[in-house]
């Protein structure tokens, strides 16, 4: 397997998971991973429903660093563990953002946005009542908008994140009717010198591609693009590393001849 870095992983310290991590770990370990970085979620400001009380996307930092250096210990002679994070970006959270990302030392902080202007793509009620065009507009436009007002992470996750929760799924997505919006987003990334990540997890969700699609991806190296992680999403043991081999294609199409892993916050490059 030419990835043998897993750099978006979700265990039971994340809200939307309930897989210990030790089984993810094992799991990597069984398919060959040499590196497996977590990311679990923090979205402060997250909003508040009858299933998510105040809070309850906010990650119990400490606890998990601790079971991570434990099994860091622990299977120290078999793979090498990251600690990281997947925050949430919002406008309404900058603050807490920037003071929390300085109050660890973190390997790797993937931004991301599951919120726009208060709602998650992931809920139907974010495509109601207007065309899912004009609702995956605003959510670049909300992404364009994170990035100009905080820097502070390593790549942008999931780029086309609400296209997975679009009616019919990313059948009629291009990046071609987004280029306006996608280009000045990937250019302010590097720009900025941030990257991005493929991730394989909208393939789960019956996508037909990666997240960013295939253009965005080959649109990134042709701008200069080369800070690229590779990530799966997993949130369960079944998904680690799910569909590398093809990511590992996908990328050597595009144009790519290393991806990148990141360790105390710097990243390093990793031959295809």
């Amino acid at each position: 397997m030419p990835i043998t870095a897993d750099c978006h992983l979700h265990s039971s310290f994340s809200v939307d998971s309930d897989t210990p991590m030790e089984e993810m770990v094992l799991q990597g370990i069984s398919r060959g991973l040499n590196t497996m970085c977590f990311t679990e979620h923090n979205d402060f400001n997250y909003p508040v429903s009858p299933d998510l009380p105040e809070d309850a996307c906010v990650l119990s930092t400490d606890s998990y660093l601790y079971d991570l250096a434990g099994l860091k210990d622990k299977y120290a002679d078999q793979i090498r563990l990251l600690f990281g994070v997947e925050l949430g970006l919002q406008p309404e959270a900058l603050r807490r953002n920037a003071v929390y990302v300085k109050s660890y030392e973190f390997d790797f902080v993937i931004g991301s946005s599951h919120i726009c202007h208060g709602k998650d793509p992931y809920y139907p009620p974010f495509f109601e009542g207007r065309s899912r065009e004009s609702a995956l507009r605003e959510y670049f436009e909300s992404i364009l908008e994170n990035i100009r007002k905080f820097s502070n992470f390593d790549v942008y996750g999931h780029l086309d994140y609400a296209a997975r929760y679009a009616p019919g799924k990313d059948e009629w997505y291009t990046y071609e009717a987004y280029r306006d919006i996608l280009d000045e987003i990937l250019k302010l990334l590097i720009d900025k010198g941030r990257g991005i990540e493929l991730n394989t997890g909208g393939i789960k969700s019956g996508m037909r591609d990666f997240h960013p699609c295939m253009d965005a991806l080959k649109r990134y190296r042709e701008l200069g693009g080369e800070i690229i992680t590779i990530g799966s999403d997993a949130h369960d043991t079944k998904d680690v590393a799910a569909y590398f081999d093809r990511a590992a294609d996908v990328l050597k199409a595009c144009g790519f001849q290393y991806y990148c892993v990141f360790e105390k916050r710097t990243p390093s490059y990793n031959r295809l």
